[in-house]
């Protein structure tokens, strides 16, 4: 009989293979009804930005929240499918010489470096409003309002107050537009919750959304979904510090170069290991409610925060 690791190893891998199925499918060379084409050169830098996609943690975020209320894993793949371009969109514009600069994404060329930089801002672009166009379809819900209510989310969460708002921050921390100045661990948590942690908290908002929950069950999974967007967060910047780039398929210690503001500069690694460990039992205490239902989370909360690339 397989252990917790194995079972959730394997729930992880099905629910990558099932996302990167229905991307290649979203991403066909084949226009739509209502559009007039898909230029060539465009698909491909969505493809190469989206496809090949490492572990797809927010839609299994989706897919497994939405199962705790018993919703159709269809259409919580596509919903998990749509937040998965919208995160796709993000990495394609950090990459860029004008924000992180960087030359490998999964240990491939990153989309401008394989393409160009105005091919990359445009792929960049599609793959962001194809993430509406897609959460948008009844194959999502069929109910027009938990659709309307996802589209609603997603878009603050990945917008102004969420994670675009959230890089703005991160490019002035690092004294892009004014002197640099040093940052207060709650200023760096803000900027953190923004940047990384908005579509995290989203996907499992997401589901509770999808299933219908009761204010005490959407209360309790923002609260899980909370901690581990800010446990993913400290997860990436020790890695930043103690990995390579080799097992990571991006350039290492670049945080700690730009000079960036986390929480482990901040607090040291030691420190933040440790809220790492609070933030995992504070996210498994979240979901106490919803009984052995919610393993698979309690999985991916352990994953997290053990992950090594």
């Amino acid at each position: 009989m397989k252990n917790d690791t194995a079972r959730f190893s394997d729930r992880l891998t099905a629910t990558a293979r099932d996302i990167e199925t229905l991307l290649d499918r979203l991403l066909s060379p084949a226009a739509l009804s209502s559009e007039t084409a898909r230029p060539p050169r465009l698909i491909a830098a969505m493809r190469h930005g989206a496809l090949d996609g490492g572990k797809r943690l927010r839609p299994f975020l989706v897919v497994e929240t939405a199962a705790l209320f018993d919703v159709d894993r269809a259409g919580a793949l596509m919903a998990g499918a749509a937040l998965e371009l919208i995160h796709c969109y993000s990495l394609v514009h950090d990459d860029l010489p004008a924000m992180d600069n960087d030359e490998l994404r999964r240990g491939r060329p990153t989309v401008h470096k394989a393409f160009d930089d105005a091919t990359a801002i445009l792929a960049g672009d599609a793959l962001l409003t194809l993430a509406f166009d897609v959460m948008a379809r009844t194959e999502v819900h069929p109910e027009a309002a938990v659709r309307t209510a996802l589209v609603l989310e997603l878009a603050r969460s990945s917008g102004l107050g969420g994670m675009a708002g959230g890089q703005m921050l991160d490019l002035a921390a690092e004294g892009r537009f004014e002197k640099k100045r040093a940052l207060s661990e709650n200023e760096i948590t803000t900027l953190q919750a923004m940047k990384t942690g908005a579509l995290i908290r989203f996907a499992c908002n997401a589901g509770a959304i999808l299933g219908k929950a009761d204010p005490a069950a959407r209360a309790n999974i923002a609260r899980y979904g909370s901690a581990i967007g800010q446990a993913f967060q400290i997860a990436d910047d020790l890695l930043d510090v103690e990995g390579d780039a080799k097992t990571l398929g991006k350039a290492a210690g670049k945080d700690a170069a730009a000079g960036k503001a986390t929480l482990v500069a901040t607090l040291g690694i030691d420190k933040a290991r440790g809220r790492l460990n609070e933030l995992v039992e504070e996210a498994n205490a979240a979901l106490a409610p919803f009984g052995s239902k919610s393993d698979m989370l309690r999985g991916t909360a352990r994953f997290i925060a053990e992950r090594k690339a």
